[in-house]
């Protein structure tokens, strides 16, 4: 699997695909955050910005790869376990971009509650933020592996159903990244900055089973 990661990694990184997503979340940030503002609420704004990225990326690794170099990766090594290698790439990438985002905001909002009337400490503002970075990507990258090839082969239904699923991902009552980025911006309030483990906790378990739906799909409708 260190390989298969390593393969779609430098694949990746020289199709320089993973540019307009990236732009786009730099994009967002620059729109939505500005300095001295309140930083968990930044942090809120910085996580759900993040989820329809991460889907992003997960269509950028998964149609990257020229069809013939994909078929001699899957028949070397398994077309599950080359697409997961896919999936787990395009994780890897949202979580660090996320993570340099989280700590970027971090150092450049107020370390304080709405009104600037409870002052939140940034490492403990970071220590929030980042699990609910992480909760996004998670859920983000499921989405992406759900809607992306091959379980959805159609490019005309595979954006819109992206958009439509990074959408109520993120507004949905009882989805783990409306939880995490309303426990920060309601954290934002009181000046308390919440720890969005459970949310993380059911992130990663939704996000284990559809990668398991993707690759196994994946291993069905591998010639």
């Amino acid at each position: 699997m260190t390989a298969l990661l390593r393969y779609q990694t430098d694949l990746l990184l020289r199709s320089q695909r993973w540019l307009p997503p990236v732009i786009l979340y730099v994009v967002f940030l620059g729109v939505g955050v500005q300095s001295g503002q309140p930083v968990l609420n930044s942090l809120g704004y910085t996580a759900a910005a993040l989820l329809p990225v991460a889907a992003w990326l997960v269509r950028v690794c998964a149609t990257g790869e020229p069809p013939a170099a994909r078929a001699c990766v899957a028949a070397a090594r398994g077309p599950a376990r080359a697409h997961l290698a896919c999936l787990l790439t395009a994780l890897l990438v949202a979580v660090l971009l996320g993570a340099a985002a989280t700590l970027a905001v971090t150092f450049i909002s107020a370390p304080a509650s709405d009104g600037h009337r409870v002052h939140v400490a940034p490492l403990r503002a970071a220590a929030a933020g980042l699990p609910g970075t992480l909760t996004c990507a998670l859920l983000g990258t499921a989405v992406g592996a759900l809607t992306a090839q091959p379980v959805l082969r159609s490019t005309g239904r595979a954006v819109p159903a992206m958009l439509l699923g990074a959408l109520l991902a993120v507004v949905s009552a009882g989805s783990p990244a409306q939880a995490a980025v309303s426990g920060l911006v309601t954290g934002s309030r009181t000046g308390r900055a919440p720890m969005a483990l459970l949310p993380l906790a059911a992130a990663a378990l939704l996000t284990a089973a559809a990668f398991t739906a993707a690759a196994w799909t994946c291993s069905r409708r591998s010639p």
